[in-house]
């Protein structure tokens, strides 16, 4: 759905998060023109162009197949009610960008695997601030067009995603192996592990890519 504001016209997103937790979304998707609204009801989906899952807590282990190893701080709640408004979305064909846990929530959705707690942790998780790593894009993937075959991005998780859901390709991976990027086969559906939101205008990072450039991708995935 489409708002008017004069002349212009601006795509609406639903961020489908806490309200109190999901302003850097908000502001870097309004420098970027789009209307955002954020709620955890289950949509009609024709008010919308597209959907963010954001970033936050472990997920329950029960949804993909595990009892708690290592996960920590999950809502089971929250997460049964994002994959609700995700579904709500998939049947409908719209774009969806997963952000960390919105990531892993599309995998998880797809039928995918999660890892719970990364032995290797150090370097991705968030210990006062978030750390930066390089990472490497899948040629010919829209990462890979986007910011080239290798980049650095920040990372603030423990957990991460395993076997991949149906028709979900990886397409970036850090140096050792914690997948940071992936998309549907054939959906406009796709996931970083990393914020991008934390690494545009005022959160800008010389030592990182620019975020606002995938989020302009996202925006180009709703015209």
């Amino acid at each position: 759905m489409e708002v008017y504001v004069g002349a212009i016209v601006l795509k609406r997103v639903l961020i489908a998060g806490e309200g109190d937790k999901t302003v850097n979304y908000e502001n870097a998707m309004k420098e970027l023109g789009i209307f955002c609204e954020t709620s955890l009801s289950v949509p009609d989906t024709l008010s919308y162009d597209g959907l963010i899952l954001p970033g936050g807590g472990d997920i329950d282990p029960r949804l993909f197949g595990q009892c708690v190893n290592g996960s920590r701080f999950f809502d089971p709640e929250l997460d049964r009610i994002q994959l609700a408004i995700l579904k709500a979305f998939v049947l409908d064909k719209k774009p969806v960008l997963g952000i960390c846990k919105g990531m892993q929530l599309i995998n998880i959705y797809f039928g995918g695997d999660m890892i719970q707690h990364l032995s290797a942790n150090k370097n991705h998780e968030y210990i006062g601030k978030d750390q930066l790593h390089e990472t490497t894009a899948v040629r010919g993937s829209f990462l890979e067009k986007l910011y080239g075959e290798c980049f650095v991005v920040n990372s603030a998780h423990h957990q991460a995603v395993d076997c991949p859901g149906q028709g979900i390709d990886y397409v970036q991976s850090a140096k050792d192996g914690v997948v940071e990027g992936l998309k549907h086969s054939y959906l406009p559906i796709f996931g970083v592990q990393w914020h991008p939101e934390r690494l545009c205008f005022t959160h800008r990072n010389k030592d990182a890519v620019n975020g606002a450039v995938l989020l302009a991708y996202f925006r180009e995935m709703m015209e």
